[in-house]
């Protein structure tokens, strides 16, 4: 991996490197199997924030220091780890989601995800899995329940009777069967997930409109809670404001003349 910028920020809990327009978080605790703890969530929300306002970033792609991505909640308190909450205590997972960010972000699920560590991963726009990895949202075999708005987003991935399966019994799966689910896209071999990320991510930086871009995913993640009648509203409107942008125009032409386009978007 390229060493990260010189003014990137450094962290406890992740690595961070943008090269070629790709920023990859890589979740960084690998003695605790990258369990979410010792302030990854705050440090987290501060990464995708910062690489989200970087104009040389255009897309995100989000793993873990292997042989695992997360194994969810570090559990380094014992019986106590799901009893003492803490101010202010959310089960939102991260304060800002991957999908309120309006670069696309991709998850190189690489390794074991378990509860939170599945959950953050489904927050993600794309989802890769490798095959021979451990996936499952565990919690109610923990005593509480699965998080980082799970029982909104897992309905809408794989139907009410999948997700229910997933959430009422706390079993685990291969990423096989997790993309047999409808959890992510491809499934493939953990040496190979985060280069077909990578591989994905500078796709879009290099070859599609930052605008556009943005406007699909917000549209995307707004369509759970609009009938299709505000979605053609939305589409619509989309059109007409990025019909008036000179990118539009430059998408054809670098077409045209078989070139790379120049975004100014």
């Amino acid at each position: 991996m390229v060493s990260s910028r010189p003014d990137q920020p450094r962290y406890r809990t992740l690595l961070v490197d943008v090269h070629a327009g790709v920023a990859t978080i890589t979740l960084n605790r690998p003695d605790r199997r990258n369990a979410v703890g010792d302030g990854m969530r705050d440090e987290l929300v501060q990464a995708y924030t910062r690489c989200d306002g970087d104009e040389n970033v255009r897309a995100i792609v989000l793993t873990g220091t292997p042989p695992a991505f997360c194994a969810g909640a570090d559990l380094g308190a014992g019986e106590d780890t799901f009893t003492a909450p803490g101010p202010g205590f959310s089960a939102a997972g991260v304060k800002v989601p991957a999908w309120a960010l309006s670069k696309p972000v991709i998850a190189a699920v690489n390794g074991h995800a378990l509860g939170l560590g599945l959950t953050l991963a489904l927050q993600c726009d794309i989802r890769f899995f490798a095959a021979d990895a451990t996936y499952g949202v565990v919690q109610v075999r923990r005593g509480v329940v699965g998080d980082a708005y799970v029982h909104w987003v897992l309905p809408r991935l794989v139907g009410m009777s999948n997700a229910a399966e997933i959430l009422l019994t706390g079993a685990t799966f291969d990423g096989r069967r997790a993309v047999e689910l409808g959890l992510g896209s491809r499934v493939l071999d953990a040496a190979e997930v985060l280069p077909a990320a990578l591989a994905v991510a500078r796709d879009i930086a290099e070859n599609t409109a930052p605008l556009s871009v943005a406007a699909s995913k917000r549209l995307l993640w707004d369509s759970f809670d609009l009938d299709r009648d505000a979605v053609g509203v939305r589409e619509t409107e989309i059109h007409l404001r990025l019909m008036a942008h000179g990118d539009a125009r430059e998408a054809m032409r670098a077409y045209l003349q078989r070139r790379p386009p120049r975004w100014s978007g």
